[in-house]
């Protein structure tokens, strides 16, 4: 009886000490951030903010322009005439909070003692948008075919939409009025003028840039009402030399955006890699992205990161509050505080001869969350004093070992180089003492 009652008491023990240590891992699921793939990770990346609910979109350019301002133009169909009142100068902060919010991420463990409860267990299992503008009165059309439909200034900026009826004409009426633009444009911009659109010129004004306090050009935020959900790329491959990195943070009320013209695909995650990789992190996700996009035969969208933009797990950065995502563009769900804003990232490296058409996009009921997240474990360095060591020290060579070819399998690394960065662990022998009591243990257990 005595016994029995014994056993009793130490089982309800147990069985307090187990829920506290199996309570562990749901507190700490999202382990300790340490690192984060964002925009930094590429020489030259666009970024894009599209906001976009219904047919009411506000779209934020931040282009990776380097060289002189009297050098730059930019040359960017739009479905409709845009007025002075649709256009803005955007917030180049608001793209950083997005591009950190939303960055892959590498996250840290570290294991228990593994004589506190049990064996060794993995803890992981794998204002508002400005109104179209009434229709203004619209200049004639010159000699080349070009209409000016709109002439005005925005902070650096000097903007004119204009509408066409050929290519060549629009061409010539850049080139006479000043822009620097590449040579082959024509041809890139037959598509949307047989679509009728409008094309959104710009330049800087140098006088205005030379008083401001920036030292680039800021993003520009353009909103207007269209069915049309698209971005254009082909336009911007004319002034590329190789491939291109876009980034385009899609925000919407209802849930994840998708491209319609392209495949998406998700980056791999949920991967564990050796400890070494919190040192090389970048030329990780460097080398996973290149082999992936490779293998993905180079003409797909790369899905990064999909999350409600009220949480997030594990945060790389804060949410953005609802001052910041009135910048970024959102104009709806002001009632409630501008929660349930879910934000959707896709990552394109793209080409002219892999991307022959614009990004068509479209929204999607998905509220499925997606990061890309990678985790280091760290093995318990303390001192082990069960027979549990052995098997512990076993299963984290073994652990060690798959990181290790699921590192190369990722990377294309060379499996030996990741082998002699590894430190494996060793095992450590137990007292003969402390195995008789384990044995004595386990069979009064028994």
């Amino acid at each position: 009886m005595l016994v029995k009652r014994f056993k009793g008491l130490i089982a309800v023990a147990l069985a307090v000490c187990l829920m506290a240590f199996m309570a562990e891992p749901a507190i700490a699921f999202c382990g300790f951030y340490v690192a984060k793939a964002d925009a930094d990770l590429y020489n030259r990346a666009s970024q894009v903010v599209i906001a976009r609910d219904g047919n009411r979109t506000v779209l934020t350019m931040a282009n990776d322009y380097q060289g002189e301002p009297k050098d730059f133009a930019l040359v960017v169909p739009v479905p409709m005439i845009l007025t002075e009142e649709q256009v803005n100068i955007g917030d180049p902060k608001i793209i950083q909070r997005l591009d950190s919010f939303s960055a892959p991420r590498l996250v840290e463990y570290f294991d228990p003692d593994p004589c506190a409860i049990r064996p060794y267990e993995s803890t992981f299992s794998n204002d508002a948008l400005p109104e179209t503008a009434a229709p203004q009165k619209r200049s004639r059309p010159n000699a080349l075919g070009v209409t000016v439909e709109e002439e005005f200034s925005v902070g650096e900026y000097d903007i004119v939409i204009l509408s066409a009826k050929e290519s060549d004409g629009l061409e010539t009426w850049l080139r006479r009025n000043g822009y620097k633009i590449p040579t082959g444009v024509s041809r890139a911009l037959q598509p949307y003028i047989r679509q009728q659109m409008k094309f959104f010129v710009a330049k800087v004004d140098l006088k205005e840039y030379e008083k401001s306090e920036f030292q680039s050009l800021r993003p520009l935020m353009m909103a207007f009402e269209s069915p049309k959900f698209m971005l254009p790329i082909r336009l911007g491959m004319l002034n590329g030399t190789g491939e291109q990195e876009l980034l385009v943070y899609l925000l919407s009320p209802k849930g994840q955006t998708e491209l319609s013209n392209y495949r998406t695909v998700r980056i791999p995650s949920n991967v564990d890699i050796p400890e070494f990789v919190q040192e090389e992190f970048k030329p990780f996700y460097q080398s996973m992205f290149t082999k992936t996009y490779e293998k993905e035969n180079k003409n797909v969208a790369f899905l990064e990161y999909a999350w409600d933009m009220g949480t997030c797990d594990p945060c790389s950065a804060e949410p953005l509050n609802p001052e910041e995502l009135r910048k970024a563009g959102v104009f709806w769900s002001r009632r409630n505080n501008y929660r349930g804003t879910f934000i959707t990232r896709l990552h394109l490296r793209y080409s002219q001869d892999k991307f022959p058409q614009d990004l068509q996009f479209q929204e999607t009921g998905n509220r499925q969350n997606f990061q890309g997240r990678y985790i280091i474990r760290h093995p318990f360095t303390g001192e082990i004093s069960c027979v549990d060591a052995n098997n512990y020290h076993q299963q984290v060579r073994q652990r060690q070992e798959k990181e290790a070819q699921t590192l190369a399998r990722l990377t294309g690394w060379n499996i030996a180089d990741i082998r002699q960065k590894i430190d494996f662990i060793e095992a450590q022998p137990v007292p003969w003492w402390r195995e008789l009591w384990q044995s004595l243990v386990q069979q009064f257990w028994a």
